[in-house]
């Protein structure tokens, strides 16, 4: 059998690598929301305006998806699902 790299033994370095992909991925988004506000402060017409804005919710509302995501994990981890029981 060949050697598993660290990664694939240890659950808790996939684990690690997740989180890190997830802050680096959340902060380029926040980035790109900036950067649709600053456009839409700018903004000399109409549809510049909308998209900057677009652009700077769509920012906000992945990023709270990516916290909740965190969290959810984090209670899954405290709560590790039960075999054979469904919910009563």
């Amino acid at each position: 059998m060949p050697d598993m790299s660290p990664a694939v033994r240890d659950g808790e370095s996939i684990r690690m690598h997740e989180q890190t992909g997830d802050l680096v991925v959340g902060l380029l988004v926040l980035v790109l929301g900036l950067a649709g506000l600053v456009m839409a402060s700018g903004a000399l017409d109409d549809g510049m305006y909308v998209f900057g804005l677009s652009l700077a919710v769509f920012a906000a509302v992945f990023d709270i998806g990516l916290v909740k995501r965190h969290f959810d994990r984090m209670e899954s981890a405290r709560h590790p699902v039960r075999q054979g029981g469904g919910h009563v």
